[in-house]
């Protein structure tokens, strides 16, 4: 499969594996894996140190300038650098998941974060995971995965995986967040969570991340 090296677009809702997907991708092809999402979790982050409202677009904006986010290869993954600073797991804080939509909905930063994933996978072979990667960032990409699942799958992975970083956070507030999430992003005026055409539609709520994975991989190689 090395010999037509492509571009993958892994979309859906919050908490659905996306990440651990295009991770799991990306490895198994040896492409470079971009988390879209931690880009958008990294400049909510750095808004909430700057103490500005995630709501007040323009003070937003103003920040972009001084953002500058990129990845560290690690054995585990690549690692979030936020103006040269390792945020992979303080990103992951429920502060953040709270902040994160509100922030993404805002189109200069939408648009900064198109710019630099575009740049970053300008050379084919990559693997990109998110909310508008099929119908925005690359439309034209080979493979477009969408992946869901059930609400309540996703609210006991989500506190799995909180819990296993050391923080409790409650199955209700979870639910709340990701409700919340699933709402503003799929109805924000700019590039809307949605299911481009021609994506392939995959609900992995019965499914373990190994079985997706041949699923996935399955696809990709019948598309090459």
């Amino acid at each position: 499969m090395s010999a037509n090296r492509i571009t993958i677009a892994v979309d859906g809702y919050s908490s659905c594996g996306k990440s651990t997907l295009a991770r799991a991708l990306a490895q198994a092809l040896d492409y470079l894996y971009i988390d879209t999402g931690a880009m958008y979790r990294a400049v909510t982050l750095y808004t909430l140190e700057q103490g500005i409202d995630p709501h007040d677009w323009n003070a937003v904006a103003s920040l972009l300038p001084s953002i500058r986010i990129r990845f560290e290869s690690a054995a585990g993954g690549p690692i979030t650098l936020l103006n040269d600073r390792r945020v992979e797991d303080r990103i992951r804080n429920m502060d953040v998941s709270r902040n994160v939509s509100p922030i993404a909905t805002i189109p200069a930063v939408r648009r900064k974060m198109v710019e630099q994933q575009r740049e970053m996978g300008r050379a084919a072979g990559v693997v990109l995971d998110g909310r508008d990667i099929g119908t925005v960032v690359f439309p034209n990409a080979p493979v477009k995965l969408f992946l869901t699942a059930d609400l309540e799958e996703r609210v006991c992975r989500r506190q799995k995986q909180l819990e296993e970083s050391g923080k409790e956070i409650t199955a209700l507030e979870i639910r709340r967040n990701l409700l919340e999430r699933d709402y503003i992003d799929s109805t924000r005026s700019d590039s809307p969570l949605r299911k481009a055409h021609d994506a392939i539609l995959i609900d992995n709520t019965n499914l373990t991340p190994i079985e997706q994975l041949a699923v996935c991989l399955a696809i990709v190689k019948a598309r090459i």
